[in-house]
């Protein structure tokens, strides 16, 4: 809805870090990319070589901002690793209307609201738990390497699929509710870990049950305040 802000932030903003290292002599940087510049996938899973054409101007300017890292190391010798974020959850994420589908889903349940779906739910998209990406971010810290990488759990899950978990992993029942599809939102998305695996030895650890329950628990003792 804002795509001017979205790249002041993302393009511009990455441009003074980077700018700030090349002035400060800093050789290194791990820079949080997102799936979202691939768009709609023509194949799956997807790998690093896969096409780039967001459909989004949030994907558009997370891969200007990629490129100007990569630009920049080749430029003055960095190593720069861009991890490429699928769907990150996880404890302390907060309820954001415009934000990861988990966050909007346990705070619907959890206020009695019905679960929104957008389109028939049959949807696919990668869920990766925040301590999976935290530790991948240490490891392309310690890996010698520099490159771009796919940071997921390399499991497809649909959206139907996932209403249902989070109603499970909370022992609560909600209604779900279809609504008309999203303009730019891509239909199928799942992560080929081979590279990240092979060049970073990052695995994904939390599974969707466990990291799905945990986040549920944490997110119900939270008071009406911290919401």
């Amino acid at each position: 809805e804002n795509p001017r802000a979205d790249s002041e932030i993302n393009v511009l903003g990455t441009l003074q870090i980077l700018e700030g290292m090349r002035r400060a002599g800093v050789r290194r940087l791990v820079f949080s990319s997102s799936a979202a510049i691939f768009g709609e996938p023509r194949r799956l899973p997807i790998d690093e070589s896969h096409p780039t054409e967001p459909d989004s101007p949030y994907g558009v300017s997370k891969l200007a901002a990629e490129k100007h890292c990569l630009c920049y190391g080749r430029l003055y010798g960095w190593q720069v690793v861009a991890l490429r974020y699928f769907n990150v959850y996880g404890v302390n994420q907060r309820y954001d209307a415009y934000g990861n589908v988990i966050p909007i889903f346990a705070t619907r349940l959890l206020r009695g609201q019905p679960l929104l779906v957008y389109g028939d739910g049959e949807q696919t998209r990668d869920f990766v738990d925040v301590q999976d990406v935290a530790r991948a971010n240490r490891l392309a810290l310690d890996a010698a390497v520099s490159g771009t990488f796919n940071i997921g759990s390399g499991v497809a899950t649909t959206i139907n699929e996932l209403a249902a978990r989070v109603q499970s992993s909370s022992g609560r029942a909600a209604t779900v509710r279809h609504e008309a599809p999203r303009p730019g939102e891509v239909r199928h998305s799942v992560a080929d870990l081979a590279a990240s695996r092979r060049s970073l030895a990052y695995a994904p650890e939390v599974d969707l049950h466990r990291g799905l329950s945990r986040y549920v628990a944490w997110h119900a003792s939270l008071s009406p305040v911290d919401e």
